[in-house]
């Protein structure tokens, strides 16, 4: 077949030749064979495809019709078993009060992939423009009842798609999936150790990264209102606001397909604006929250609806939980994430509010400086503290362990010129194996993060402080919490700690570095989402068990 066709391509061409060039040109005739050459390029690609396809059978062979029959045979019962495989994987979706086996709750739990979302919604779609796909979805269903049915006895509830939910049933449904978190035993990203329960953290995680969208009220003129402080010990409810108003995947701009609202105050700039120095009146600035959350309640109709349950703040500042006192609503209802989370105050609602890290940011283009420490055998100090005087505990650590009363136990004041002069204060703490952070004037302080991010095992001492993340993270794990009463025993209570032990918590403090540190621009699990994953959650935590 080949040669007949060379044969006749090159009599084409020859004949071509011969009348364009041995006479004089008629361009009728040459159009007429340029495309009788150009329909037999086509032809003879045609056939030579069919060939190499069908490569077991002769050309031209009666067995290609049969063939052409089996083919399509073969891809109508793909097709239609691509389709029950769809049809199954809705069922799986959609079933309510059925019994499932572990592992098919792994995979339903895992089929909120976009590609799987995207198939089901074309294929609903096709079953509303055709009215006979939903006899084959009943009778498909039976049939995965009666398979399903089989499997060892679980409680999986019923699934949609979570974001084209409205709020509030998306919030009931994300509580149901967490509640059935898949068994999760190792994750690339996160170290479970660290983690109270990694199956529950990782699926709210992602049911967060999935569903979440918080709205940000624009009223309020700066400073107080939209100008984040990015530096110094404050530096949390800056950077949180900062990035929270830069964000495009958790903001909208449509407050009915919110599930979370935001008020965008800063408790720093506030009391630099409205506190009399001197007064200790904080009155001025409960006075003017309280009137800023009624214009709020009085311009927009989403506080009244839930009394401010959805509304969520960040204050950093030693007053901000002051702040919110002069509001019935915003002091009871509101999630508020706070640095100062000391539940002796009674504003701090455990299981309600997030206790904010509290971090001192000193080059804010450079938040991330200084990050590392000293492995475990260059850490010849027991354990370290500088820093000034006030509060309550302070003082104590400092009578017991102060003046150079133990060389293994470095508790200054202020740190001395002529130490600093040999060994400043981030060299200390790298070179520490423990260092102390006792509260000061407020339970929280800048220490824990230091420790966090110089590699040592931070020692707290602050009675009826709710520590940051308290609801996934495992404190113990990386920490050593020593009550107040304690402190004339803190060298005692350190050297007991084994040193298998003391080494595998510095490990877990080095690999809970990344989820306390400030990106310029927000990675996973970092702190930014960190602190929007607990507002998250502690919301879910809200709902009544009724609805579910």
């Amino acid at each position: 077949m080949k040669k007949i066709f060379q044969q006749s391509a090159f009599i084409l061409i020859r004949e071509l030749l011969w009348r364009c060039f041995g006479n004089k040109v008629i361009w009728r005739r040459f159009f007429v064979l340029v495309a009788v050459l150009t329909v037999s390029a086509f032809a003879f690609q045609t056939l030579v495809h069919t060939c190499l396809v069908l490569p077991d059978r002769p050309f031209g062979s009666h067995h290609r019709t049969d063939y052409s029959l089996l083919q399509s045979s073969s891809s109508s019962l793909q097709s239609e078993e691509s389709l029950k495989e769809g049809t199954l994987q809705k069922v799986h979706l959609t079933l309510t009060n059925s019994v499932i086996s572990p592992d098919a709750s792994n995979k339903l739990l895992q089929s909120f992939s976009v590609e799987q979302e995207n198939a089901e919604l074309e294929s609903r779609v096709q079953r509303k423009s055709s009215g006979t796909a939903s006899k084959k979805d009943t009778n498909i269903a039976d049939t995965t009842k009666g398979v399903v049915s089989l499997s060892p006895q679980r409680h999986v509830p019923k699934q949609k798609h979570i974001w084209l939910l409205p709020p509030n049933e998306a919030l009931v449904l994300a509580k149901r999936e967490i509640d059935h978190a898949p068994a999760v035993n190792e994750d690339p990203d996160l170290y479970a150790p660290i983690f109270r329960n990694i199956s529950v953290f990782k699926r709210s995680y992602e049911l967060m990264e999935m569903t979440l969208k918080v709205y940000i009220y624009r009223d309020g003129s700066r400073p107080i209102f939209h100008k984040p402080p990015l530096k110094g010990i404050y530096a949390s409810e800056g950077w949180f606001m900062k990035l929270m108003e830069e964000n495009k995947q958790f903001v909208t701009r449509n407050p009915e397909k919110a599930h979370l609202f935001y008020l965008p105050y800063s408790a720093r700039q506030m009391g630099l604006a409205l506190y009399v120095p001197g007064s200790h009146n904080l009155k001025p600035l409960s006075n003017f929250l309280r009137d800023y959350v009624n214009k709020i309640a009085a311009k927009y109709p989403f506080w009244n609806r839930t009394h401010g349950s959805d509304h969520f703040l960040v204050a950093c500042h030693d007053w901000g939980p002051y702040t919110v006192t002069g509001h019935e609503e915003l002091a009871k209802n509101t999630i508020k994430a706070l640095c100062n989370a000391d539940l002796s105050e009674r504003i701090f609602i455990a299981g309600r509010d997030v206790s904010l890290p509290e971090t001192t940011i000193r080059v804010p283009r450079k938040p991330l400086r200084y990050l590392g420490g000293n492995r475990a055998s260059l850490r010849p100090i027991l354990a370290f503290f500088a820093g000034s005087m006030h509060g309550r505990v302070r003082p104590t650590l400092l009578k017991y362990w102060g003046g150079g009363k133990d060389e293994d136990m470095k508790i200054y004041k202020r740190l001395p010129l002529r130490v600093s002069q040999r060994m400043t204060y981030i060299q200390h703490m790298k070179s520490s194996k423990y260092c102390v952070c006792p509260m000061g004037f407020e339970v929280n302080s800048p220490r824990i993060v230091e420790a966090i991010y110089y590699e040592c095992v931070p020692v707290i001492i602050a009675d009826n402080f709710v520590l940051p993340f308290n609801e996934v993270l495992d404190w113990s794990a990386f920490s050593v919490v020593v009550a107040e009463k304690d402190i004339p025993r803190l060298k005692e209570i350190l050297l007991s700690i084994p040193v298998r032990k003391y080494l595998t918590m510095q490990n877990n403090v080095k690999m809970l570095q990344k989820h306390f540190l400030w990106n310029p621009r927000p990675i996973r699990y970092d702190l930014f989402h960190m602190i929007l994953h607990s507002i998250w959650l502690n919301k879910l935590n809200q709902i009544q068990t009724l609805q579910i």
